[in-house]
């Protein structure tokens, strides 16, 4: 299978680059080097030029603070950028796999989350990567995979800021009234591998099972790294200080996802302990090798 992946440095792309290639796909990273998907004539050019079968779209503005002072770069980036991807994906006949965001449906609820629930995004970002669904929902064999809380070796992220924080023995207030379920990138990389190859299309939601907050996360990676777990204190949502809204409840229902891979997904605490504990990214099995 040739594929072509937009942000392939990032946190997900970073991974699932060598990762599908070890799979045995030609694989064509794009990065903002090559072009930027804001502009809809280079999108076309590049992805006719690479003749792929499908084009996994995972770049993508994800400051979600800053996003909030500037909400028509985020647009043009995340809403406009989708919508470019899909139109040179029809133009060169390629299937296109969008990566979203549990922001886009996130908000008060006590239960996971179905793949049809509404859109309910609040602030830029959210409202962003909302639009960019909306762009691509109705092409045919389009697959959106929204995923959140993710980790890795390769980006900025949670657990690696709270993996510092540990080895340099720092004291964190950390949020305790959001919930969501941290989800490694090989993960997500290993799921959208086997999505991707079973024909899947629609939404489906690519999270690790289980649910917590990112208190008891950082908890667990102190924990891991033998670090003194008294040191991280919770705090809310109001008291982070955060400039742009978040969603208290953002676990999704991923029941969809396990029933395509036939197997069930692994818990997040024992991916983010085992990531700690080695520095290797854990996955599903599904794809050989390791993340490092």
């Amino acid at each position: 299978m040739r594929v072509g992946v937009t942000g392939a440095d990032g946190l997900l792309g970073s991974t699932l680059v060598p990762l599908w290639r070890t799979a045995g796909d030609e694989v064509v990273a794009w990065t903002l080097a090559d072009f930027d998907v804001t502009d809809g004539p280079a999108v076309l050019r590049a992805v006719r030029a690479a003749e792929p079968d499908v084009v996994v779209h995972a770049a993508a503005y994800t400051a979600v603070d800053r996003a909030e002072t500037e909400p028509e770069l985020v647009m043009r980036v995340n809403r406009d950028g989708a919508a470019h991807v899909a139109a040179a994906c029809d133009a060169a006949g390629a299937r296109c796999v969008y990566i979203s965001t549990d922001y886009v449906v996130g908000g008060e609820a006590a239960a996971p989350i179905p793949v049809d629930a509404p859109l309910r995004p609040a602030g830029v970002y959210a409202r962003s990567k909302a639009e960019g669904e909306r762009a691509l929902a109705e092409r045919a064999g389009m697959l959106i995979a929204r995923s959140g809380w993710m980790f890795g070796p390769h980006g900025a992220n949670f657990v690696d800021t709270m993996r510092r924080a540990a080895a340099e023995g720092g004291r964190v207030r950390v949020v305790n009234d959001q919930h969501g379920a941290p989800t490694s990138a090989r993960l997500v990389a290993e799921v959208l591998w086997a999505l991707v190859r079973g024909g899947a299309s629609g939404v489906r939601h690519v999270v690790a099972a289980g649910a917590t907050t990112w208190f008891e996360v950082a908890r667990v990676v102190y924990a891991a790294a033998g670090a003194d777990t008294g040191l991280v204190e919770p705090c809310t949502t109001a008291e982070s200080g955060r400039a742009a809204p978040r969603p208290r409840y953002s676990v999704l229902d991923a029941a969809a996802t396990v029933r395509d891979v036939g197997r069930p997904l692994p818990a997040w605490e024992d991916h983010v302990r085992a990531y700690v504990r080695t520095g290797v990214l854990p996955g599903l099995g599904l794809i050989g090798g390791a993340d490092r």
